[in-house]
């Protein structure tokens, strides 16, 4: 199954805390081929944590270069690359996604979320009295936006990241079949 899909990109959207980096990694590493997380390419090109940009020029600062990065993807090779929970904000990054990566949604409710991230100190956006509600509010702008960029809406549920990873591969193995069904 492997090899097949060794020369795909994929892309991996998702809220803050919904897998992206964890499941990435190994799902790169399933695939042979590298990883790319564009939060640690951002923080590489700025010099500081996410964070305190946020704190030191703000958000829109931040989307600017985040654009740039996904936009420097562009070189045709394989790789699975994580995304900011937020990239999927703007219409460039959307587009540019979903026409050079296989794009895929890795879906958990708010109340999963809240789960995971209830301890967290590292997310500028999720820094708020009230998690829970915050996490609605972002999960309610930003469903439809990443159900926009992605080609597949896969349910993060409960499964291990393991498990996860095998039924993104199945998904993949699925979805290239068919293709090479149809140009046969």
């Amino acid at each position: 199954m492997v090899s097949a899909l060794a020369h795909s990109r994929i892309a991996l959207v998702a809220m803050p805390g919904g897998g992206k980096s964890t499941v990435g990694r190994q799902l790169a590493q399933s695939l042979q081929v590298p990883f790319v997380d564009t939060d640690i390419l951002i923080e590489q090109q700025i010099g500081m944590p996410i964070k305190e940009w946020f704190a030191l020029k703000g958000e829109s600062s931040f989307r600017d270069i985040e654009q740039a990065v996904i936009a420097q993807q562009n070189n045709g090779q394989s790789m699975v690359l994580a995304t900011g929970g937020g990239a999927v904000l703007r219409e460039a990054n959307r587009n540019f996604l979903r026409q050079n990566f296989t794009v895929l949604y890795l879906h958990s409710s708010p109340t999963a979320l809240y789960r995971r991230l209830r301890y967290d100190k590292s997310r500028p956006l999720l820094q708020v009295a009230n998690l829970f509600q915050r996490l609605d509010e972002l999960y309610l702008e930003r469903d439809s936006l990443y159900r926009q960029a992605s080609h597949f809406v896969l349910e993060t549920g409960r499964p291990s990241v393991h498990a996860l990873v095998h039924k993104i591969l199945m998904q993949l193995e699925l979805h290239s079949d068919s293709e090479n069904h149809l140009q046969s």
